[in-house]
């Protein structure tokens, strides 16, 4: 500091002496620490627009230098601390120093960006039109976007009153279409009761057992569809329907039973078609094959029976009631041939007409239809189809067994 130093003042370099004031040493020194930054700086300040590029190469230039000043370098990195600084220029004791010397970055940085701005005024100044209209446009968009707003919340106050009510209306239409629905079915169900009532009350013929079979089919029907369980003035009805359906039954099958012995086609398919108006044809004909079963076995059974044939046999020792030797055993075998070929023949006589009924049954069931759907009787139950061979077949079976019973005689 105490050498001469250049001193610059507007365009003009001055010399100062040794015996130079404080104020005098110190601007000295701050001028000689510029050096090349302020160079740098000024003569990018003088730049021209010829000059451009020369002057962003001396502006890239001062900043390299900055970077690589062991300084003003602290500054830049990521964990910088201003604390830690100061700490380092207080214990260096070079507090002065280090403050001129930010001094000079500061003014270095300030006139860097008086040269940027000088160096981009026409960007700048574009930019900031820009941004002048760009400002213009927001407040148009914002104004539109306001006024979409108010019109969207007029849109969902006019809307949503509307709604709610269509949605009020919606469910109380729906509810009075399953009143009108379950009214309907009432006065449909107490119309056909009271046909029903008139038509028991006029007494029951077989015609009418159809007709009433079929009217009682429909009640259930409705009932159950419709779910009018609750219904009061139905509940009160369901005894003697309930009555009526029992009596239906019991009627139907007394004439099935006796057009069944009686082999009557006509009466059989009257019958019939009583069961299949109540919906029952399947069941009843599968009841009736069932009972034909039981009554083939039960005959066959009771026809086979050795306890039985011993017994007719006549004979009083043994528990198979046979002697063991002489005339009298075979007389008591040729006794128990006869009750057992006798009691063969009634069983025989009774599966021919198990077996004829069954056949009956069948030409009843494939020729009979209904009326009104025109649906075969045959079709409605197919499994009656095998009936009558499983029937054949079971007679097949009881043949054999009764030969090699008779030989077991012989």
């Amino acid at each position: 500091m105490a050498t001469t130093a250049l001193q610059r003042t507007g365009s003009s370099y001055q010399r100062t002496s040794p015996s130079s004031s404080p104020r005098q040493r110190l601007s000295s020194h701050r001028s000689s620490s510029l050096s090349r930054f302020e160079r740098d700086g000024f003569s990018l300040a003088n730049t021209t627009d010829s000059g451009t590029e020369a002057a962003e190469a001396a502006s890239r230039a001062a900043i390299e230098e900055f970077q690589k000043d062991s300084v003003f370098a602290k500054f830049l990195a990521e964990d910088f601390s201003p604390t830690q600084f100061a700490s380092e220029a207080l214990s260096s004791g070079s507090a002065a120093a280090s403050s001129e010397k930010l001094q000079e970055g500061i003014q270095l940085l300030e006139k860097q960006l008086r040269s940027e701005v000088f160096l981009r005024r026409d960007e700048l100044l574009q930019q900031l039109s820009n941004l002048k209209e760009t400002e213009s446009v927001l407040t148009v968009v914002r104004a539109g976007v306001e006024s979409l707003q108010a019109s969207t919340q007029r849109v969902r106050s006019e809307i949503a009153e509307p709604y709610k009510q269509i949605k009020i209306k919606s469910r109380q239409l729906a509810s009075l279409h399953d009143t009108v629905e379950l009214l309907r079915s009432v006065i449909r169900a107490l119309k056909q009761l009271k046909k029903l009532q008139e038509l028991m009350e006029s007494g029951g013929a077989k015609a009418d057992l159809a007709k009433a079979a079929q009217l009682y089919n429909e009640i259930e029907t409705l009932t159950k569809e419709a779910d009018l369980a609750g219904v009061e003035v139905l509940d009160e009805e369901i005894p003697w329907l309930l009555e009526v359906g029992n009596q239906i039954r019991s009627e139907a099958m007394k004439g099935l039973e006796s057009g069944m012995e009686a082999l009557n086609q006509a009466e059989v398919g009257s019958i019939l078609q009583v069961f299949y108006n109540m919906g029952e044809l399947k069941s009843t004909v599968e009841s009736l094959i069932n009972k034909y079963k039981g009554l083939v076995v039960k005959s066959v059974s009771s026809a086979l029976d050795m306890k039985a044939i011993s017994a007719s046999a006549g004979s009083s020792q043994g528990s198979g009631g046979l002697q063991r030797s002489g005339a009298p055993q075979a007389a008591g075998g040729s006794r128990a041939r006869e009750s057992l070929w006798q009691r063969m023949g009634a069983c025989m006589d009774q599966l021919h007409s198990i077996l004829l009924a069954a056949w009956h049954l069948q030409r009843v069931l494939s020729k009979k239809r209904d009326p009104i759907s025109h649906i075969g009787f045959l079709d409605e139950v197919m499994q009656v189809r095998d009936c009558y061979v499983r029937a054949l077949l079971l007679r097949r079976e009881n043949k054999i067994g009764d030969l090699e019973v008779a030989q077991s005689f012989s």
